[in-house]
Formats: structure tokens, C-alpha cells, sequence
């Protein structure tokens, strides 16, 4: 998959690092991962630059972007989209946004009617449906209360993989498998290679956030703006 189709540049900022590869004929040439609780907007440039480099690539040897949308860190996914999106508008270049979700999916492959979950704050998760390999809608629950599978659109689903996954199979009786993503920098670059060798229109990368930021308002008043 992806032979035929120009290099594809992958990156994520979704979590506390800074991760991206390279796919080119199929395969992954170079990888790099940073762990950093902060600092990706001034390392991800610098990082993309160095693989770009290291390949011996141009931007304008690239076929395509591929770039992580979450759901995780609210700030660290609004700065791998919006560098995806200037990029791509810079570079001509097709920018395909893959979530958490395909990249567990790429991760540990279970069967095609599957409830795929990713580890959320404070102990929750996020979980969403899947279906002869389409993705429903993303939500967030306690795997310590979970609520009913028709309440997540999930009715019918006889399996569980990703995070939580044997509180959750067991709580709805299901079979389950315990994974986590993996190489999520490749699984992104292979999915977006995927996806521009489909005939579908792809749409141009959005955060997939599930929850409201954290971030509270300020408690000082806003300035007095003078006419």
C-alpha cells in the first residue's frame, strides 16, 4: 500500500511528544520521536526539517501530509493541524488528518464491528464505533460505569480493543483486547498514504477534540478598550 505515490511526511503533537516519519514506496524510511511534556510548537519544524534533510527530500518532493487530529492534548493538536494546513497551502500539498483511532486500528487490527478505545484524562476514555470500517461518533465515558452500548451507538458490537478494553468487554460482555497506539507517527503516514490512493475526497484536517478544552477563563476583567 502506497507504492506509486510520492513520499508521504506523517507528524503528531496530540500527546506529550513530537513524533514523525517518513513513508516512501511503501515504506517507512525514517522515524523520529521526541517525549516532551511541552515544547512541540518550537520542535516540530525543526524535527520535520531534519527528516526532510536526512532523506535527502524537498518539500516539493512530497506527495502528501499526514497529520495527527487527536483526540488528546488540546493545544498540541491545534499545532500539528495548523502546521499541516500551512504546509500543505505553502507546498501545494494534500494534508490528510488521521485520528488516534485509525492509529490503534493500524496498531491492533481486531475485527470490522469493534468498539476502539484510547486512554483519556483522569482515568477515562475515549471510545468509538466501528463498522464494516467506518468510524461512528467519538465520546467519552468511565470505564468504571460505562453506560449501555446503544447510549454510545455501539448497540450490537461483540468486541472491544484499545484502553480499558477488559473493564469495558466485560462490563458489556464482549470479547476485548488490551492495546495502545504504536508507532503512531508511521501508522499515520500509512493510513494517509491509504486514503490519497483512495478515489475519495479527502477533507482538510480538523482537531477531533471529543471534549471541551480545560482551559478556564481568566478571572480578571477583560481591558478597557478605548475609543
Amino acid at each position: 500500500m502506497g507504492r506509486g505515490i510520492a513520499p508521504i511526511l506523517a507528524f503528531d503533537t496530540s500527546g506529550p511528544h513530537c513524533s514523525a516519519a517518513l513513508l516512501r514506496d511503501g515504506e517507512i524510511v525514517l522515524s523520529r520521536h521526541l517525549e516532551m511534556a511541552r515544547g512541540q510548537a518550537e520542535a516540530l519544524m525543526p524535527l520535520l526539517g531534519e527528516v526532510l534533510d536526512e532523506a535527502g527530500l524537498d518539500w516539493s518532493d512530497l506527495g502528501g501530509l499526514g497529520v495527527g487530529v487527536g483526540p488528546g492534548n488540546f493545544t498540541g493538536i491545534r499545532i500539528s493541524v495548523a502546521a499541516a494546513r500551512g504546509l500543505a497551502l505553502a507546498a501545494g500539498l494534500s494534508a490528510i488528518g488521521v485520528s488516534m483511532f485509525q492509529v490503534l486500528r493500524r496498531s491492533a487490527p481486531g475485527p470490522e464491528t469493534d468498539l476502539l478505545s484510547i486512554e483519556a484524562p483522569r482515568g477515562l476514555a475515549y471510545v468509538r464505533p466501528l463498522r464494516a470500517g467506518k468510524l461512528g461518533v467519538a465520546r467519552m465515558i468511565d470505564p468504571e460505569a460505562p453506560p449501555p452500548l446503544a447510549e454510545i451507538g455501539a448497540d450490537g458490537i461483540a468486541h472491544v480493543t484499545g484502553f480499558a478494553a477488559r473493564r469495558l468487554g466485560t462490563a458489556f460482555g464482549t470479547g476485548w483486547h488490551e492495546a495502545v497506539p504504536a508507532e503512531i507517527a508511521s501508522a499515520i503516514a500509512r493510513e494517509a498514504a491509504a486514503l490519497l490512493s483512495g478515489s475519495e475526497v479527502q477533507p482538510r484536517p480538523a482537531p477531533l477534540y471529543v471534549r471541551p478544552a480545560d482551559a478556564a477563563p481568566p478571572a480578571d476583567p477583560p481591558p478597557v478598550i478605548l475609543p
